[in-house]
């Protein structure tokens, strides 16, 4: 059987406190009035095709140089070489300084000029000019003894040496400092002691050899010195050995 409440006169019905909705303070569409609003951006969709025919200006494509600013070109003046002007005949060509030779100029105003002289080449001889020329004659040398008019001083030659009688040949063949032999001071003077070094003496093969220094062994001498405990290591038995049973008489 359902259970019914009574109605309390004059009670208002209305709705819960979940049918409130408070407007978002999130975005622009429907955003409270009472809550500031940033800035909404929105992402437009993609351009037609058609947007070419109508606009078709280039994009950033242009190469603006650094130099150039404001005011005009930044920078050094900068200069290019061009080949050389080929020159035209029908035109007047003024010649430059380096055309000009001053020096060649004839005196003006009186002015003085030195003397000026030019070499030609040597003459011939005539046949009948029988004259000598300067360089044709010689005088005679003044070096050594044949000028009958002139002084000279003694003059000396150096003949070779004579093979005999000549002062580098010994008649009496004397023997020269050389073939002299020093005399020993030992002959005159004390004689200090003189001593030789003889080989090395070969063993006696027969004979008994006598022990060296490494033969023997001091440590091990106990007869005047105490002996230290001695202690040797022998072999393990086992306790499962049986042992050995002598018989015994009784």
């Amino acid at each position: 059987m359902e259970k019914k409440y009574p109605v309390i006169a004059g009670r208002e019905k209305g709705p819960g406190p979940g049918r409130y909705r408070l407007p978002p303070a999130i975005g622009f569409m429907g955003h409270d009035v009472t809550k500031p609003t940033s800035p909404a951006y929105s992402i437009h969709g993609r351009m037609s095709d058609n947007m070419y025919c109508v606009d078709s200006s280039p994009g950033p494509q242009y190469h603006v140089d650094a130099k150039i600013t404001r005011f005009g070109k930044d920078g050094t003046p900068a200069y290019s070489m061009l080949g050389r002007i080929k020159a035209q005949k029908e035109l007047f060509q003024t010649p430059g300084p380096g055309a000009y030779v001053p020096e060649k100029a004839p005196p003006c105003n009186l002015q003085h000029r030195p003397p000026s002289y030019t070499m030609g080449s040597r003459t011939y001889y005539r046949s009948t000019d029988s004259v000598p020329a300067p360089n044709k004659y010689s005088l005679p040398p003044l070096l050594g003894s044949h000028v009958p008019n002139k002084p000279a001083s003694a003059s000396y030659t150096i003949s070779s040496s004579y093979s005999t009688g000549g002062s580098s040949v010994d008649l009496a063949k004397t023997p020269g400092p050389c073939r002299y032999n020093s005399t020993d001071p030992s002959v005159y003077l004390p004689r200090q002691p003189a001593f030789s070094m003889l080989g090395r003496h070969s063993l006696l093969r027969g004979a008994a050899t006598t022990p060296g220094p490494g033969a023997y062994n001091p440590e091990k001498v106990t007869v005047h010195k105490g002996r230290a405990p001695a202690f040797s290591l022998g072999i393990r038995h086992s306790e499962f050995v049986t042992p050995l049973i002598v018989n015994v008489s009784e």
